[in-house]
């Protein structure tokens, strides 16, 4: 019984190459590879077939009777070789899928929806669901693919992707400013209407960097809100003063209804971060999400003010 021959469809591909164009060295040009290669690879494929399938002399290449059969069907091999790549390639660049997202309220609309009506234009077979809440959720139990995070991770399990960087700053609406005294230094903050993030009016510490100069002021706020949307408005309605970060209503500032206050003293630094579960494979759409936003996100906020003293 014959054996089945084994044959180099690359190999092959190549042969096709010398064949049509009787000429080793504008084949291995066309095919951007040496000379010495192209010889081997058809010399190759001649050893594994038993059958010579180019007649050479120092003038020029002739193919044998079975050396045109071959190039025929090397031709046909080629083809779809080609056909399957195309295929591949064409359903590889079609990203499609389900994306689930956790993310402070705060930033749903200023940041996450103009971010994903982007992405979705770019991959528009991807489905995108968001959750929006303050609370840390369960990536497993609630099917959250990624979320987006402030501050340090403290579950080993979790990895962290960078997404923004920038410090919170210190405003009040001009209206409030004219009505009230100056604010000159940390110290003077107490004797203002403060409106702080977080749940309870009870005491907030603020540390300031100005230079080598520390201050660490405590205040307390006559509204505390756990939603920086939310106190964003109060702010620009005049209520207080308050610190607010930059990526949480823009326009607020860009507009001039809320100004920064004591823009040489600087609170720290915080970084946004996408967070996903470390052990899992990421599917391909979470993966052009996570590439998507992290380049989309730094043109979205291109000037957003950062401190030199990294958070605490």
């Amino acid at each position: 019984m014959i054996g089945k021959i084994r044959i180099d469809l690359n190999a092959l591909a190549i042969y096709a190459r010398v064949a049509e164009l009787l000429s080793f060295s504008a084949a291995a040009r066309r095919l951007d590879m040496p000379i010495s290669t192209v010889s081997r690879k058809v010399a190759e494929l001649e050893d594994s077939l038993g059958v010579q399938l180019i007649e050479r002399s120092t003038r020029k290449l002739r193919l044998t009777d079975i050396g045109l059969e071959v190039l025929y069907e090397a031709q046909r091999s080629v083809e779809v070789a080609e056909a399957i790549d195309a295929i591949v390639s064409n359903r590889l660049a079609e990203v499609r899928g389900r994306v689930s997202i956790s993310t402070p309220p705060s930033i749903a609309d200023s940041l996450l929806a103009p971010l994903l009506s982007a992405f979705q234009s770019t991959y528009p077979l991807v489905s995108v669901q968001v959750m929006a809440t303050q609370r840390f959720v369960d990536h497993i139990a609630e099917g959250v693919d990624i979320a987006l995070r402030v501050g340090e991770l403290k579950d080993s399990a979790l990895v962290a992707t960078p997404l923004l960087r920038y410090r919170r700053q210190l405003v009040a609406s001009p209206e409030y400013l004219a009505r009230h005294d100056p604010i000159e230094c940390p110290q003077d903050l107490p004797d203002h209407r403060v409106l702080a993030f977080g749940t309870s009016v009870a005491g907030h510490r603020w540390s300031f960097v100005r230079g080598d100069e520390i201050e660490t002021v405590e205040v307390k706020p006559v509204l505390a809100m756990n939603d920086y949307a939310g106190l964003a408005c109060a702010l620009a309605d005049g209520a207080g003063i308050g610190d607010l970060p930059p990526i949480v209503r823009p326009d607020l500032m860009s507009s001039g209804k809320l100004t920064e206050v004591m823009p040489d003293w600087r609170l720290n630094s915080e970084t946004l971060s996408l967070v996903r579960l470390g052990n899992r494979h990421v599917p391909r759409a979470l993966r052009a999400f996570i590439e998507f936003a992290t380049t989309r996100a730094r043109q979205m906020f291109p000037d957003l003010p950062v401190s030199e003293r990294r958070s605490e």
